[in-house]
């Protein structure tokens, strides 16, 4: 009987800003072998940026395009889809990025990238999505992981995760409770995509 060939691991490229618990969300499920993929590089704005330790931690190479030192922000682009272009990952994972992707981007990278975002799309898409779903007074919040499309936060949903909003929660509280599902569904929505489980039709995510 002729044995199965293993499918090629995805080569993936991260984008983060912050603490980088997303990605080291993705990289502990990468790392226990429950996600055929390849973590190639994390691409940051921000050198200050914890996630620059944690891709360390996880020998996950690191870099690094300062915003603050490009006086043309579009020279920042280009270098960002320079680099991304040299690398050519199958999957980009945009986790705690802060900067909106450029649609030369997003056209060079066509569904291959996954962002997460702190609230039930299409409510409270932008910045503070957990503060403006708390003084809207809403009952259920939650998170996304989507494709990114030239909209801010309006690409195809693939997976979110939902947060109950008890009596007297807080907004600290309700954000880390949001957070906690964020590091579920992120590393699921990367793992169906690198098992190539997902088909997306008339906008909408299927999971096969």
């Amino acid at each position: 009987m002729a044995s199965l060939i293993p499918k090629p691991r995805k080569k993936l490229v991260f984008l983060a800003s912050g603490r980088g618990s997303n990605l080291e969300a993705v990289l502990q499920v990468i790392q226990k072998g429950k996600i055929p993929a390849n973590p190639a590089f994390l691409i940051t704005d921000n050198p200050e940026a914890l996630s620059i330790q944690i891709a360390a931690r996880h020998n996950v190479p690191a870099k690094i395009l300062d915003w603050k030192s490009y006086s043309k922000k579009e020279e920042y682009h280009l270098d960002l889809l320079r680099t991304l272009t040299e690398i050519s990952p199958d999957l980009i994972v945009a986790c705690g990025y802060m900067r909106i992707l450029k649609p030369e981007i997003i056209r060079a990278f066509p569904n291959r990238i996954i962002n997460i975002h702190p609230s039930l799309l299409p409510s409270f898409t932008g910045l503070h999505a957990q503060k403006q779903a708390f003084d809207y007074g809403v009952k259920v919040a939650g998170c996304t992981a989507h494709f990114v499309d030239e909209g801010v936060d309006s690409g195809p949903i693939i997976l979110q995760g939902v947060v109950k909003i008890e009596e007297g929660m807080t907004e600290r509280e309700l954000t880390l409770a949001i957070l906690k599902e964020e590091h579920k569904i992120l590393p699921l929505a990367v793992k169906h995509f690198c098992e190539d489980r997902l088909l997306i039709k008339d906008r909408k995510v299927s999971i096969l």
